[in-house]
């Protein structure tokens, strides 16, 4: 008689002790769900639309200089810079440098440089480049330079270029593109500035 009333007591402590088992795993269940979409969906909506690897600009005592890097476009649509601003520089320009009668000439590249989308564009020496004219403070070895490009969009994007040596190309500028910083550099080393900027 008495294990037949100890029986009914266990019974109900086992299934007090089921249901609570199986609510803590049904609690479980919806906090964990979530947690995987939280990471994917983060680096997509934080990604700048368009940045530049490897930024760095030709040293300089005064007169010109040029930056290179590689511009990166993170969008799935194309991106356009039309222009560079640096404190450095009161006049800087985007230029190419092509093939004019045999004679490779830098010149201001027409509607800005475009990074296709989810592509890449090289400014490189002897390619693409941000020319710097008048350039206000030398440029040392290592010196941290800053540039501000503009999109065609509206929006910017700032960038540090690390000063390096480069001895230059072998392109000039084209008939009538002399700057005054052009000039100044002629008269001190008698030659054109523009075999020795990009």
């Amino acid at each position: 008689m008495f294990a037949r009333r100890i029986t009914p007591a266990a019974i109900l402590v086992a299934a007090a002790l089921t249901l609570s088992g199986c609510g803590s795993q049904a609690a479980t269940v919806p906090v964990a769900a979530p947690s995987p979409v939280v990471p994917s969906a983060t680096p997509s909506s934080a990604a700048p639309a368009l940045t530049i690897t490897d930024p760095w600009v030709k040293t300089a005592k005064k007169g010109m200089s040029a930056a290179f890097g590689t511009l990166v476009n993170n969008t799935d649509a194309e991106v356009t810079v039309l222009s560079a601003t640096s404190p450095i520089s009161p006049m800087i320009e985007l230029h190419e440098v092509v093939d004019s009668k045999g004679k490779m000439i830098m010149r201001p590249k027409e509607g800005g440089i475009v990074i296709p989308a989810r592509g890449t564009h090289q400014l490189q020496p002897g390619g693409d480049h941000i020319m710097l004219m008048g350039v206000t403070e030398a440029v040392k070895p290592g010196a941290q330079i800053p540039f501000t490009l503009n999109l065609k969009d509206g929006k910017t994007v700032e960038f540090t270029a690390v000063g390096k040596d480069f001895a230059g190309g072998q392109e000039e500028y084209q008939p009538g593109m002399d700057t005054e910083g052009d000039k100044a550099d002629k008269d001190d080393k008698g030659m054109d500035t523009g075999e020795s900027h990009g």
